[in-house]
């Protein structure tokens, strides 16, 4: 598989955030999100060819319980991160998947808790929003939002495509964290607001 990079930090996002994590971030997106926050994983190409067995290995030197699998898309390589997932949910390992929703998930589901995320009009990109009907109650759906347009488009697929994961709503970062906070108080959806905690403490 392509690997951009395998490290240790906390997770800074989704249901797992400030947990201890190890990531494994694959190369190659087919999004180009305006505020991609890892541009340098979106070329397949960025990446080292590296086996399954080698990022096991790698993953086991951490000495963390807990793997994010991140991209990048990973699930544009999704029969290699299938036999990861299976063979860490084999070990006993907790493993998550983020991903764009534009792949879909259901062969990873047995063995990783998924992240959608949603994407909102200022990404200028769109997810397949038939895909939140297979997110289940160890999954999330994950909203990043930059402004009202956004907040706008979040609520009517809220509302519209109930899920039974829960729902992060997420301020891009830099913009009005408050007033997007305040919207989450006032909106009455079944929502939490989170801020990116990797970005406030300067971690990767």
């Amino acid at each position: 598989m392509q690997v951009c990079e395998i490290f240790g930090s906390l997770q800074g996002e989704g249901r797992s955030q400030g947990r201890p994590t190890t990531f494994v971030r694959l190369a190659g997106c087919n999004l180009r999100c305006r505020w991609c926050d890892t541009p340098g994983a979106q070329d397949p190409e960025d990446g080292e060819e590296v086996s399954v067995d080698v990022v096991l290995d790698q993953v086991w030197r951490m000495r963390r319980r807990h793997v994010c699998i991140t991209g990048g898309e990973p699930l544009l390589q999704v029969e290699e991160v299938a036999e990861m997932c299976r063979r860490l949910h084999r070990m006993d390992y907790s493993v998550e998947i983020e991903t764009n929703g534009t792949v879909d998930f259901r062969p990873v589901q047995p063995f990783a808790s998924v992240c959608m995320d949603v994407k909102c009009p200022s990404s200028g990109e769109k997810s397949d929003l038939g895909l939140l009907s297979h997110i289940n109650s160890r999954d999330s759906v994950k909203f990043v939002v930059g402004d009202a347009r956004d907040l706008s488009y979040a609520e009517e697929v809220i509302t519209r495509c109930p899920v039974k994961g829960e729902i992060f709503v997420s301020p891009v970062y830099g913009t009005d964290e408050r007033g997007i906070a305040a919207w989450v108080l006032n909106s009455g959806l079944p929502v939490r607001f989170q801020i990116q905690l990797h970005k406030h403490l300067e971690m990767r």
